[in-house]
């Protein structure tokens, strides 16, 4: 796909050796896979990325997923029963900030992505009352937040970066959606990941994958030659997060 003629490159040439450390590989725990065929579809799919290394990340919601890692680990093992030679699985969670993720860090029960690092989402709607207090309970465990598709929260939407800029003084990372870089979740959300990247603001990147049907388009998206001078350094600093 890559060629040195074209004015815009595939996102997918540049995924070689990356590791993707937001998707839901999980068969049957939350949204993404249904089943173990669904999981080893996806990561085939991958493979022709030349991703082979995965951190899996189900949603740990108290409402609706509320994932342990008694459900969370029985559901690695059985991808990696038949797992592709080559590739390399772990498990983590994307943890809403929610009451249930509170007791989770209290029970030390917490699936990092690496390191001390935790994967950390809100809700689309509004943020959590007790934002600050969530944050401060997960620094207090030597936890580092990363913050799930910060633009895909439309509650900050708007000219001014204020409230990310805030989100990032108190000690979140942020990563951005493979996806935002084109126009599937509405322009709104693209133009925001833009500004976003062009403010140096993102920090990692990677696909929340749920379906093939999102990694087809992962595989079709282009980047324009603005965006990729803004998108190679982010993939460059999240591989070098697993190396």
């Amino acid at each position: 796909m890559l060629s040195i003629f074209q004015k815009k490159i595939f996102l997918a040439d540049l995924l070689e050796g990356f590791t993707d450390f937001h998707n839901h590989l999980l068969p049957g725990i939350d949204d993404g896979a249904k089943d173990v065929i669904d999981s080893l579809s996806m990561i085939k799919k991958f493979n022709e990325f030349g991703v082979r290394s995965f951190v899996t990340s189900p949603h740990v919601m108290g409402e609706f997923y509320p994932n342990t890692p008694e459900t969370i680990l029985p559901a690695l093992e059985k991808i990696k029963k038949d797992l592709p030679d080559g590739n390399s699985i772990k498990a983590a969670g994307e943890y809403m900030m929610d009451q249930f993720l509170i007791d989770q860090l209290e029970n030390e029960s917490v699936l990092n992505v690496v390191d001390n690092y935790v994967l950390v989402e809100m809700s689309y709607f509004q943020a959590p009352i007790n934002l600050a207090e969530i944050l401060f309970k997960i620094q207090n465990k030597n936890l580092k937040p990363i913050l799930a598709h910060p633009e895909r929260y439309a509650f900050y939407h708007g000219n001014s970066l204020n409230k990310y800029e805030d989100l990032k003084a108190r000690g979140c990372k942020f990563q951005l959606n493979m996806l935002s870089l084109s126009t599937h979740y509405g322009t709104g959300i693209h133009k925001k990941a833009l500004q976003l990247l062009e403010n140096g603001m993102i920090d990692f990147i990677s696909s929340d994958a749920h379906r093939i049907e999102h990694l087809e388009k992962i595989e079709n998206l282009k980047l324009k030659k603005n965006q990729l001078r803004l998108i190679e350094p982010i993939i460059e600093k999240s591989k070098a997060l697993f190396s």
